[in-house]
């Protein structure tokens, strides 16, 4: 009966540690078709801030490869096969199988032993759906233009809306993604891909459903962290107060608008895009300002003359000031303001009811504001 219990024990020690060795790593067995002259396959990993290469195999005479490698948290890696990129997610113990036809030009491929991994695949179908779209109008636009000898406004007109529809459609179909794997990293890096300025307040929603989840995982860590800076001054919060130096030399305080609509818009002379904004703004203000709609114009700029020259060319009426330090100062650091255009919409009570509103978005809700 002792040797019993002994060679019981035994066997179990030999299970254990066989359990200990296998969740050091996790593995990825690949299976190619029409490799054609391809010798390696590569192993990269993503972290919070770039994606690197961490190990590479040959393809043997099956045209088969392995990858054993060590994951201590679920985290997102990518296969380089032949200049094409295919995701997974891997955690230690994963025992991942993967398929692809070289040859095929949609890059399809098949992935098992990772139930993540499966969800990535379903959004990199949405991923490269609209990508493909958008390329098509793309090489359709640059063709016409060649063939006019230059970039033409009328063809703009005809193709721009065409690509702000495709990026709203795959904005949507993205966020409908996230809301049904947000238990999933699959869900997380999907969020990823959206605009965050257009999308911040989604976002912000998203981080505080998910602050519990993948606690391990430093993407999703720097990535919580990043939304709990910009919470404060997102979409449905009170915009924090604020003292500041007008053009005039005056002292102009966020308070002075209580009760009254206030646009805070962060530009600057130097900012190209911010002065080629300034024509809607200009409109804009002249359509709604009887209606209630104010603007206080903040420069980045370091030179008075410059910011006053800009005022006056740009027909800027409205209310302007500036801490003249480019991004470092008090009021751009309030709103951290990392880029401009930049703008945050505040209601009479005082709440950020837009933020980050140009161009035919910022009309639209204008004019939903002061029907």
């Amino acid at each position: 009966m002792k040797n019993r219990i002994v060679t019981c024990l035994a066997f179990l020690a030999v299970l254990m540690i066989a359990s200990c060795k296998q969740a050091t790593t996790f593995t990825v067995s690949g299976k190619l078709e029409n490799p054609g002259s391809l010798k390696k396959v590569y192993l990269l990993v993503a972290d919070s801030s770039q994606v690197n290469v961490v190990d590479s195999t040959e393809i043997n005479g099956s045209n088969e490869f392995t990858f054993k490698h060590p994951a201590p948290y679920a985290n997102l890696y990518k296969l380089r096969i032949a200049g094409n990129i295919y995701d997974l997610v891997a955690k230690n113990g994963d025992e991942i199988t993967f398929k692809t036809d070289v040859a095929n030009t949609n890059h399809d491929y098949e992935v098992s032993g990772s139930e993540t991994s499966e969800k990535i695949k379903e959004f990199n179908k949405i991923s490269n759906l609209y990508g493909g779209k958008n390329s098509k109008l793309s090489d359709e636009y640059t063709a016409k233009s060649a063939a006019l000898g230059k970039e033409s406004d009328s063809l703009l007109k005809v193709y721009m809306p065409q690509f702000q529809k495709n990026i709203a459609d795959y904005s949507a179909e993205v966020l409908k993604f996230v809301n049904e794997n947000k238990k999933s990293l699959a869900g997380f890096y999907a969020a990823t891909s959206l605009d965050q300025y257009k999308y911040e307040q989604q976002m912000v929603a998203y981080a505080d459903e998910i602050k519990d989840e993948f606690k391990d995982n430093p993407a999703v860590q720097t990535f919580l962290k990043q939304m709990a800076v910009i919470k404060p001054i997102s979409v449905g919060h009170k915009a924090p107060g604020f003292t500041i130096n007008s053009i005039n030399g005056k002292q102009i305080n966020l308070a002075d608008y209580k009760g009254k609509y206030v646009m805070l818009d962060f530009w600057a002379s130097w900012c190209g895009p911010c002065r080629q904004e300034n024509p809607n703004v200009v409109k804009q203000y002249a359509l709604y300002k009887d209606k209630g709609f104010n603007i206080l114009g903040i420069s980045l700029d370091t030179e008075k003359k410059d910011w006053d020259e800009a005022v006056k060319k740009d027909r800027l009426t409205w209310a302007h000031a500036s801490d003249l330090q480019r991004f470092e100062g008090p009021t751009e650091r309030l709103y951290h303001i990392e880029a401009i255009p930049s703008n945050f919409i505040i209601d009479p009570q005082g709440n950020i009811v837009a933020k980050n509103v140009t161009g035919a978005d910022l009309e639209e809700f204008l004019k939903k504001t002061f029907k």
